[in-house]
């Protein structure tokens, strides 16, 4: 008898309110109230993003050789 009331207790835990379709709904919603940026500002963003990552990519590389160098000639 407590196995079947643990288990009635499980089904109503995971059956979240609203169900699978509002939460669909709900996601369009909210998907409409996003504010998307112009064409512009996202090769502003893209620009800064992609020469970031080359910038620390060349930093990484130097600090790379630097530690490489050492090693090197501490283990000569």
């Amino acid at each position: 008898m407590a196995a079947r009331d643990d288990a009635k207790k499980v089904r109503k835990q995971v059956t979240p309110e609203g169900g699978f379709f509002n939460f669909f709904k709900g996601l369009v919603a909210e998907f409409k109230r996003i504010t998307w940026p112009s064409k512009e500002d996202l090769k502003k963003v893209t620009i800064s993003v992609i020469a970031f990552c080359g910038v620390y990519v060349i930093i990484v590389g130097v600090i790379d050789f630097g530690f490489n160098s050492l090693v090197k000639t501490i283990l000569k």
